[in-house]
């Protein structure tokens, strides 16, 4: 074995990491403070410290095809958006196949990471680990933080006047389990988030009534997209990306907004976004218009202060006799065990080349995996993540100048303000991002030379869905079963919802999709000329 890894939590970013330090020779060790496997997806019935927390009825956002290990499809007869319990299931086969359980110390927290003394010649770390009470401390060659976002609850309870006086319970949705307790209660829910949403759906079947809270309203989108197909495998593909990318941006938000509202007008929901066009993460929730239709969930403007029963908005109004609230604000980044100025190396911000290598490091010897969000799924992200930190750690693949990943951050953080807006969040657009470490370590799909030795695979990468696949299609790390499993994507998507077969299963028609989305374009072509 090569350099000994260190890598912190064994979810999806930790599993990546010990598979990907394999392929390059190197020696890993996991530290997983919990029992078991899956970091974010083990459903526990009560929140742990410091370990991420979910409810009972959690389900996927993204799809089966677009969320797997990218030489590790899901069974066939998988639903496309799966319970947490079929995740965690998913997780721990793909542990067990690729024979990663072996290399995990579980029941083991790691309390502290410094550099050696030797770090400017060795890029060295000295690890203290703690388990049944006794401390040890280990030297490894680089470190690989896997623990994730969603561990450190934001509750902001300053922000709110009157708080401290409120009479009833309030807690952080990262408490919420199930809807039993508040079965004919008045709830308020703090927060137009994914979770905010899933939660003050599944309430209003029990509770008496539910508002949900926000500041600036969210697009709400359905998990089932055009002609009944999952969103992500229609929305997230190479043309979509390029026509975003290459349109002039007043167009371009002008489709985005007219194509976010299809399903149904935002505004008179009192959901539409302050600024619409930004391309924030929406919410999935495939009930929440219905809810709020049948008077179950009600829409309110951000709070302006509290009374001992009640929330007074800032429009004036009030929701009074309030026997519950449960804030759905989020997380804060937090890594207790290492020095904050590493990872926040300016202006106390999260300072990361690519959002993994702290671009300041005499070093590069340490990584972030997992951490950036996008409108793209976390197990590929992390997988493509995780293989380019490993051949940087195994010298195989060397990282710009300093000044060189500065200015890349800096031209970066533009974007991020253009497209997404202000955001403690370290967003991207998915594809874009891919094929940037695609391209590190020589994995990018090329496109050219695709069309011109198998056109049937160049049409399914460029005008399909961007799975995962794609990204171990060619270059190192290739595997030999992905060009089928592109090909055959749709036919895994479409039997689990054909229990009943009638007729011939449907998939999208590419040519027929690229006509319709240039119509507009030729549309406008057609009028400039006719007036101009």
């Amino acid at each position: 074995m090569g350099k000994r890894v260190a890598i912190v939590g064994a979810g999806v970013s930790g599993l990546a990491s010990i598979r990907c330090c394999l392929e390059e020779g190197l020696e890993p060790t996991c530290f997983e403070r919990s029992n078991d496997i899956g970091g974010l997806w083990k459903f526990l019935d009560h929140a742990e410290e410091g370990r991420a927390s979910i409810y009972q009825s959690v389900f996927t956002n993204s799809s089966k095809e677009m969320m797997c290990f990218p030489d590790f499809p899901y069974p066939d007869d998988y639903p496309n958006y799966m319970h947490h319990s079929k995740l965690q299931e998913y997780i721990k086969t793909f542990a067990q196949k690729k024979n990663l359980l072996r290399y995990i110390q579980f029941e083991t927290l790691v309390s502290s990471i410094k550099k050696c003394p030797s770090f400017l010649v060795t890029g060295q770390w000295e690890v203290v680990s703690e388990k049944d009470g006794k401390q040890e401390s280990t030297i490894f060659d680089a470190i690989m933080i896997c623990s994730g976002h969603h561990v450190y609850p934001n509750l902001p309870t300053d922000s709110f006047p009157g708080l401290h006086q409120f009479q009833g319970h309030y807690l952080h949705s990262r408490d919420y389990k199930d809807p039993d307790a508040f079965k004919g209660k008045r709830v308020l829910v703090i927060g137009l988030g994914n979770s905010g949403s899933d939660i003050a759906v599944e309430l209003s079947r029990l509770a008496t009534q539910v508002v949900i809270s926000t500041r600036s309203g969210s697009w709400v989108m359905s998990r089932v997209w055009d002609d009944g197909y999952p969103w992500d495998m229609v929305y997230v593909t190479r043309f979509a990306s390029f026509l975003r990318n290459a349109l002039p941006s007043f167009v371009s938000d002008w489709l985005y907004v007219k194509k976010m509202n299809t399903w149904f007008k935002h505004e008179n929901f009192g959901l539409m976004p302050l600024n619409g066009s930004l391309r924030k993460e929406p919410v999935f929730n495939d009930e929440l218009p219905s809810r709020i239709l049948c008077g179950t969930v009600s829409i309110k403007p951000n709070v302006k202060e509290f009374t001992e029963t009640s929330a007074v908005f800032e429009d004036g109004t009030v929701f009074e006799a309030i026997d519950s609230i449960i804030f759905a604000t989020g997380y804060d980044y937090a890594y207790p065990f290492l020095d904050d100025s590493i990872i926040k190396s300016r202006n106390n911000e999260v300072t990361l080349f690519k959002g993994i290598f702290p671009p300041l490091m005499e070093k590069p010897t340490l990584a972030v995996i997992g951490l950036v969000q996008s409108l793209g799924a976390a197990i590929p992200t992390a997988d493509l993540q995780a293989r380019w930190a490993a051949k940087v750690f195994a010298n195989s693949c060397t990282l710009p100048t300093t000044n060189e990943m500065m200015d890349d951050i800096d031209e970066k953080m533009g974007k991020k303000l253009k497209w997404f807006g202000q955001s403690q969040t370290l967003q991207t657009d998915y594809i874009t991002y891919m094929d940037e470490l695609g391209s590190f370590i020589g994995a990018k799909p090329n496109i050219p030379w695709l069309f011109l030795t198998d056109p049937q695979l160049a049409l399914e990468v460029y005008f399909g869905p961007c799975s995962p696949y794609q990204f171990r299609l060619m270059g190192p790390g290739k595997w030999d079963g992905a060009r089928n499993a592109i090909l055959t994507q749709w036919d895994r998507t479409v039997k689990p919802t054909r229990m009943r077969a009638v007729g011939k299963a449907q998939r999208p028609q590419h040519f027929y999709n690229l006509l319709r989305i240039l119509s507009f374009p030729v549309l406008l072509l057609a009028v400039w000329l006719t007036f101009y």
